[in-house]
């Protein structure tokens, strides 16, 4: 318990811990809508996961939360289920939050793995795209809210969709009949009746849901800017554009007072106290938040399977977010954090905050900042800002429903502007092309495409560029030359002269591997017509692949064939256990043709060797 609750320093703690809580409020409410759930799923994963993360996490001053990529890549989760579900939360929701608790559940599972500490070695590029691809995601699909422009609300633009909606809907009917076992051809007049009960109100929402569809991401917002441009809310985007300008301005000011939380209560306030007409959020529920059972008593895994990868991929994010902030965290409090531990207490904030409703979340880093410089010492810190923002909604739930969107729009516009990786962008002219395309490729696929795509590719290209580049390396290392530039090695003087075209000695200094195969391969067809015998010496070779084992295994089955015998030399203790696995030792070459040393192979050479060629390679008589 001491490690865990040290009130000495507690002072610290509760100022640290109420600070980085009032700095994650707008954050929360911001992501939250950012997601497509609302305000109130920003701040129940807020609440849950900075509470359940630092209390089973290994990061001490840690404060966890939702965070641009995390929502970034919630909202991509958040719209594909939506769409399946014809637009329909009260069907999508369960299997919204079974897929954010998996990913949860798969967190708890890599830190009991022990992946946390190899989490480092994802490549810079990827993370530089991946973070700059967030932030162009989040100024792009911002844009619309921040000018007020809605294209579920444009009803010009809505009935465009009128027609396909209907086909949608037509198309529903049929699959209904079909589970019920009704064959159309039969009963055509239950499908007239079923087709003459869809309303007007039926189509309109369908049609809404299309609109909302094709509008959205970084493609589908511009495909509507026009639009959106000629509708702009003059009131919306002055209400976005002061936000923006408080928040860089007040930074000039004092960084002691959150300006994130400084614009949104003043932008907020003027709204509400002049009595502006501007659109409000969507109303924060009041009351404790309580746990969403559908996600187990509609638990289906038919469902779900889509959307494993997603899961994983949220659970790798996650844990590549708040590694990152605990690396920053341990350079401010000259402390060390627990990778693994750190990855099942985030697991779990995130498995019970997606019970509750909440969105996903990681160690967030300039709340982590802000935490430190307040005081935070303990894990307390972070538990007294998950329930300080508990305390803040269910006193001011309310008052927060009233917040213009456009000030969370705004909001989140500094956030995107803030989270893409500009010392990667800069380093553009100077970095090796194969990292900048890595990088460049990452970004564009993952802003008009797909996220989690997106980066598995990026890892994919990167790790195939590391292993050609670790393989041109490595083969410089690997020295198999040709037989005709092969040298004697020193303990080679006494070789029987007689012998030498009867007997080829064939050295390998260095790795075998998939790079240097193509010249062992060769081997076979350098040796001599006349030899009976061919020596290979492996005291220098201390690795062997797979590629490596394959294209040995090829060269002494063309010996075989050729009645060559082959001798092996010195063979240390990975390529032997190698040979022995597919049965090269002892069924290609059997024990007694195997020698520890070059001295006792020349023995065996002398004793089994026939001298039956001349230094011209003619028979001798």
């Amino acid at each position: 318990m001491k490690n865990y609750f040290n009130f000495k320093h507690i002072k610290g703690d509760l100022f640290g811990g109420i600070t980085a809580g009032i700095v994650a409020l707008p954050l929360a409410l911001a992501f939250g809508v950012s997601s497509g759930l609302g305000p109130s799923a920003g701040l129940y994963g807020a609440i849950f996961v900075s509470f359940f993360a630092a209390l089973f996490g290994g990061t001490d001053t840690q404060i966890s939360g939702p965070t641009a990529p995390m929502t970034a890549v919630s909202m991509v989760v958040i719209a594909a289920i939506m769409a399946n579900f014809g637009g329909d939360m009260s069907k999508a929701l369960p299997v919204i939050l079974t897929v954010f608790l998996l990913s949860g559940l798969m967190q708890i599972g890599l830190g009991l793995i022990g992946i946390g500490k190899y989490i480092k070695y994802i490549p810079y590029p990827v993370v530089s795209g991946f973070m700059t691809a967030i932030g162009v995601i989040i100024l792009v699909t911002q844009i619309l809210p921040s000018i007020g422009y809605y294209p579920k609300e444009d009803m010009e633009y809505v009935n465009q969709f009128k027609p396909h909606a209907e086909e949608i809907i037509l198309d529903n009917i049929l699959k209904e009949e079909a589970g019920e076992g009704i064959l159309v051809l039969e009963d055509f007049k239950e499908t007239i009746r079923r087709a003459g009960d869809i309303s007007p109100t039926q189509i309109l929402d369908e049609s809404k849901n299309l609109a909302g569809k094709n509008a959205s991401g970084v493609i589908g917002a511009f495909k509507v800017l026009p639009r959106a441009l000629k509708n702009i809310n003059w009131l919306e985007l002055i209400l976005a554009l002061g936000t923006i300008i408080i928040i860089f301005g007040f930074k000039r000011i004092t960084t002691k007072i959150p300006s994130t939380l400084v614009a949104l209560v003043i932008m907020s306030g003027i709204a509400f106290g002049a009595n502006l007409d501007y659109v409000p959020i969507e109303k924060i529920p009041f009351g404790f938040p309580v746990p969403n059972l559908g996600i187990f008593t509609s638990f289906s895994f038919a469902e779900i399977t889509p959307y494993i990868f997603t899961a994983l991929t949220l659970a790798l994010l996650g844990a590549i977010d708040s590694l990152l902030t605990s690396v920053v965290a341990d350079n401010m409090t000259k402390t060390k954090h627990k990778p693994n531990k750190e990855l099942i207490g985030q697991g779990i904030g995130n498995s019970i905050g997606s019970i509750f409703g909440g969105i996903p979340g990681a160690g967030a880093t300039i709340r982590t900042v802000v935490n430190i410089n307040a005081g935070g010492k303990t894990r307390l810190s972070g538990m007294i800002a998950g329930i300080m923002l508990l305390t803040i909604m269910l006193a001011f739930g309310p008052v927060a429903s009233q917040i213009p969107a456009a000030v969370l729009a705004g909001i989140l516009i500094t956030v995107g502007i803030g989270v893409m990786d500009y010392k990667g962008l800069k380093a553009i002219p100077y970095m090796p092309r194969p990292e900048v395309a890595i990088m460049l490729i990452v970004l564009v696929l993952s802003s008009v495409w797909n996220l989690v795509y997106a980066v598995g590719i990026g890892l994919v290209i990167a790790s195939l560029m590391f292993m050609k580049k670790m393989g041109d390396l490595t083969a410089k290392r690997s020295d198999v030359k040709p037989l005709s530039e092969e040298k004697a090695w020193d303990d080679e003087g006494d070789f029987p002269t007689q012998l030498k075209e009867e007997v080829v000695i064939k050295h390998i200094k260095g790795p075998l591997f998939f790079g240097s195969t193509s010249d062992f391969q060769a081997l076979a067809g350098q040796i001599p017509a006349t030899a009976s015998a061919a020596v290979i010496r492996m005291g220098r070779m201390e690795y062997m692949d797979q590629s490596g084992l394959y294209a040995m295994e090829d060269v002494l089955i063309d010996l075989a064939s050729k009645d060559i015998k082959v001798l092996l030399v010195d063979v240390v203790e990975q390529p032997r256990y190698m040979l022995e696995r597919i049965d090269i030792i002892p069924d290609l070459i059997p024990e007694e043709q195997i020698f520890d040393n070059f001295q006792d192979c020349m023995t065996w050479v002398k004793e089994n060797v026939k001298d039956e060629y001349n230094n011209k390679g003619y028979p001798k008589s």
